[in-house]
């Protein structure tokens, strides 16, 4: 892409008029997105890749899109709602995440963290949307269904992207290979949906006689509570409110399950190999913590007291400006979601003089484009978050048509901020605590897919690091461990034993 000319076409056979304009062009990227929006929408190509969504947020164009989004932006903004779900984080990294690696590093096993975040993630965003805990995070991390119901359904969306239309709709009506699995996939998930629609309306209603006896407890602020308050009565979403309410929620597990995941996976293989990185995360959180003293008058903020950090988080979170840097960095190097389609209505000539009409499939690459020397400079493939740093001290903004990863998965449905604020929650959780490196000998490559998972998913050790209390090193007894000094600038490592 570099060395070309930042856009090339791609053609199919004769009979399938398939053409697809593969570009990191940002004139291109800006044309579309934003000076000439109304020719790009998603259409219904597009719909049929992602049929397994139905009318969600990802799939629909016009007024329904508009509200969607208007929805989104009303109940992600609920108060009530925003304590809710910080809490819930708190409460799953406290209850799930941390007893999972506490168990692993003592006893010296390596972990896969891409199911481990994978896990996570899933059960959080349950919580938050459904207000159902499935609990898939436990030590004995069991299958569920479910997760490869929803891989199964992302490999099939990808499969109708870089084959022939004729090709996977013959093999639909057949029901064979990649679309056979994509139906028994639907059905599970369906199942798993309907089910805690069913559940809730079961449970409103109680609250509702409840209520009017003035007893019985309050209902949560979970976003399908939102969601149900806010729809009933409403003419806008059509006759279906259930399959209205499928088709969001499964929105919301796509943009928060994989994405969120994989954007961990990929944060944490970044630190690894950038540990100068890792020692100023943890400067600024160190000066942050001892910033935010308890009320009760603690000397310091101790890593594994969780229940003052969650309730600190807020205060602690909004001052990690490198730490902002660097996952809008990872974002750069690792997009969750590596390419956007777009297809025009009306034909259309773009800056780069391509030509293009409906039966073009136009993607941008944000991989590539996240990688481009033109944009990024000479070291656009090192990991270095004060590109992102203003001299104020402030998150440079770039233009979206320069930037696509926060325009990926995350953001468009679940919204920067708290997708954003997951991430930083978990690594506050983690990097204080644990030692994560990835297992010597395990290859971490990108895989092809809908989602930049890890082809060979990500093998870690992780190791409990030394706490600082009262001068002293505090060294669990019965295992040697990996430690880093205690002291402020130092990069040496030791080993001591119990």
């Amino acid at each position: 892409m570099e060395k070309g000319s930042l856009t090339f076409v791609m053609k199919g056979p004769r009979f399938t008029n398939m053409k697809l304009l593969i570009t990191v062009d940002p004139a291109n990227a800006q044309h579309i997105l934003s000076k000439n929006f109304g020719n790009y929408p998603k259409g219904s190509k597009f719909k049929e890749r992602f049929e397994g969504l139905g009318d969600g947020i990802f799939n629909v164009d016009s007024e329904m899109w508009k509200y969607h989004r208007k929805m989104a932006q009303l109940l992600l903004s609920h108060p009530q709602f925003n304590q809710f779900w910080v809490e819930k984080i708190w409460e799953k990294i406290e209850t799930g995440l941390i007893p999972i690696l506490d168990h692993v590093s003592k006893q010296g096993l390596e972990i896969e963290l891409q199911d481990l975040f994978g896990r996570f993630t899933f059960d959080t965003i349950s919580t938050v949307v459904l207000d159902y805990d499935p609990r898939t995070l436990c030590f004995d991390l069991p299958n569920f269904p479910i997760f490869k119901a929803l891989h199964d359904g992302e490999e099939a969306i990808f499969y109708r992207h870089v084959v022939p239309a004729c090709v996977w709709k013959f093999q639909k009506w057949l029901g064979i290979g990649t679309e056979k699995k994509s139906r028994e996939a639907s059905k599970i998930v369906d199942n798993f949906i309907y089910g805690c629609i069913s559940k809730k309306r079961e449970e409103m209603r109680k609250n509702s006689q409840s209520n009017a006896c003035k007893v019985g407890p309050k209902l949560g602020v979970d976003l399908m509570t939102l969601y149900m308050d806010e729809i009933r009565g409403s003419g806008e979403i059509g006759s279906n409110p259930d399959k209205f309410l499928r088709d969001t929620v499964l929105s919301y597990f796509v943009a928060g399950k994989e994405t969120i995941s994989v954007a961990l996976c990929w944060f944490f293989y970044l630190l690894s190999k950038n540990p100068h990185v890792l020692a100023k995360i943890k400067e600024e959180l160190d000066v942050s913590m001892a910033q935010a003293k308890d009320h009760h008058g603690d000397e310091k903020i101790i890593w594994d007291q969780y229940d003052i950090l969650s309730r600190k988080f807020k205060e602690v979170g909004d001052k990690l400006i490198y730490l902002h840097a660097a996952i809008c960095e990872a974002l750069r190097l690792y997009p969750p979601v590596p390419f956007n389609a777009k297809a025009p209505i009306e034909p259309d000539t773009l800056p780069s003089g391509h030509k293009v009409d409906s039966s073009t499939q136009i993607i941008f690459s944000m991989y590539a484009m996240g990688r481009m020397k033109s944009l990024w400079g000479e070291d656009c493939y090192e990991f270095k978050p004060e590109r992102w740093i203003l001299e104020t001290g402030k998150i440079r903004h770039v233009p979206s048509h320069k930037f696509l990863a926060f325009n990926s998965g995350p953001r468009t449905c679940l919204g920067k901020n708290m997708s954003v604020t997951i991430i930083k929650a978990v690594v506050i959780a983690i990097i204080g605590k644990y030692h994560i490196q990835p297992v010597r000998g395990h290859p971490i490559v990108p895989g092809v897919s809908l989602v930049l998972h890890m082809r060979h998913g990500f093998k870690a050790q992780s190791r409990l690091k030394f706490v600082k209390n009262k001068g002293l090193l505090a060294v669990s007894k019965g295992f040697a461990e990996l430690a880093s000094c205690a002291c402020s600038g130092c990069s040496k490592n030791f080993v001591m034993d119990g």
